[in-house]
């Protein structure tokens, strides 16, 4: 049976399926191609990530095709449910990238509570001639350790930046339309481990108490993060959004950052990405990243094994 990775897939990965004798191919095939070559070559399992889609036309014009994988959580670009309907498979990794997202949104938090982002532009320009008008501009960081993390959506991704923050020193709060409580179990190197049970509180609630906020919320119709939400917010809060382009709206961040409610934010997701707007990519006061979080060697390796388990334990 011939597997098409569209959009890449581990060498962890390839190797799981290939001892289990699928063929696997990494040919990228342009979205226009794709239905006459998974037909051509008679394929039996596509994965993609984030840049192939999966729409009805592609289910119906492949009948052998039996089992989509995305390489990641979020299933926005696949027909799930019309596919499942048709008899197909659809399977994803929702725990592989989660420490990987984690760790990232708190790349920028540490940061911007710094001035990193900044510091990092300007030392190569002025630092040989502006060392002191620099280190006074970017003297009033701050410490993450005894402030409140206000997590957004609290599934996988937002526990496991939890668990981050929590190791930091942080306080917790957090809020999922679903979830009236979770258990956290921070592992540690000595074998130790610290539980920490967290239920969750009102979105209202978790504005108007957090230091930083982080979204880790599902794509969706209206913004998770509009005016209204930015205006309960404490001021000069810091923001993280590398959930997805779409759950906070552009233009009230910007007016936010200008009147200060927002003191600096993350962004490793866009609403018009892969051209986000010029003036987030100008703005000073924010920390960008090109929709990375889940791109770690060891988060990539984790995808590929759990795919492959996945495909063998469907297919034998």
């Amino acid at each position: 049976m011939k597997v098409l990775a569209n959009d890449g897939i581990s060498q962890s990965g390839i190797d799981a399926l290939e001892k289990a004798g699928y063929e696997v191919i990494t040919t990228t095939v342009a979205q226009e191609q794709l239905i006459n070559y998974i037909n051509e070559k008679d394929i039996a399992v596509l994965l993609v990530r984030s840049a192939t889609t999966v729409r009805k036309d592609l289910i119906d014009a492949c009948p052998g095709l039996k089992i989509i994988g995305r390489g990641g959580v979020g299933m926005d670009n696949i027909d799930v449910e019309y596919a499942r309907e048709k008899g197909l498979s659809v399977i994803n990794t929702p725990a592989a990238s989660s420490h990987s997202v984690a760790e990232l949104v708190f790349g920028h938090f540490f940061g911007l509570a710094r001035f990193l982002h900044n510091s990092n532009r300007d030392m190569p320009l002025e630092g040989d001639q502006n060392f002191k008008g620099l280190k006074k501009a970017y003297a009033k960081g701050t410490e993450l350790k005894g402030k409140t993390l206000g997590v957004l959506g609290f599934g996988r991704i937002g526990q496991a930046t939890a668990k981050v923050a929590l190791g930091a020193g942080m306080k917790v709060v957090a809020f999922d339309p679903f979830l009236d409580k979770a258990n956290l179990e921070l592992d540690f190197f000595d074998g130790q481990k610290v539980s920490f049970e967290i239920e969750t509180i009102s979105k209202e609630e978790v504005l108007k108490q957090a230091d930083f906020i982080s979204l880790h919320v599902p794509a969706q119709d209206d913004y998770v993060i509009d005016e209204a939400e930015f205006n309960i917010m404490k001021d000069g809060v810091i923001i993280a959004n590398a959930a997805r382009g779409g759950v906070v709206n552009e233009v009230a961040l910007v007016k936010a950052l200008e009147s200060g409610k927002v003191s600096r934010a993350a962004l490793d997701v866009f609403e018009k990405e892969p051209k986000p707007e010029i003036q987030l990519l100008m703005n000073p006061a924010l920390s960008l990243t090109p929709h990375t979080g889940a791109a770690t060697n060891e988060a990539q390796d984790r995808i590929g094994t759990e795919l492959a388990e996945q495909i063998i334990s469907i297919l034998g």
